[in-house]
């Protein structure tokens, strides 16, 4: 992969079934119909996208509370170009479109094994924070 052939586009395009396809493929489910482009439009800031040509191969969610709270979701890359650098491109220029909003924070949770990607790659700070299980 030609590190320079991959281009992220905030806001950028997409087709449904091409966020479902990557999104199955990152967290190992099932493939789903999820309507993305009226979720992201209902409830999100914005989303980056990551493009080798024409194919999807990375994307993040920017959830927002409306008003000074984002919230960073669903940072996936395809398993064909992981480990190039790209979650962190796509996670970099997420951070630096929501710093041009009215938002004040940009807060992500995540698993302990990408302590060292939000952490030390993506410059996160690590804070406090309580979770209930809802399912």
């Amino acid at each position: 992969m030609d590190r320079a052939a991959i281009s992220l586009a905030w806001r950028g395009a997409f087709a449904n079934d091409e966020v479902n396809r990557l999104h199955a493929e990152a967290f190992g489910h099932r493939l789903l119909d999820d309507d993305w482009n009226a979720q992201l439009e209902r409830f999100s800031l914005g989303w980056v996208t990551a493009r080798d040509g024409d194919t999807l191969v990375g994307f993040v969610n920017v959830a927002w509370d409306g008003g000074v709270h984002a919230f960073l979701l669903d940072t996936i890359v395809a398993a064909s170009h992981a480990r190039q650098g790209i979650a962190t491109q796509l996670v970099r220029l997420a951070a630096e479109e929501a710093e041009r909003s009215p938002c004040e924070w940009l807060h992500v949770d995540f698993e302990e094994h990408l302590r060292g990607f939000y952490l030390d790659a993506c410059g996160f700070t690590p804070t406090s924070a309580g979770l209930i299980p809802l399912a």
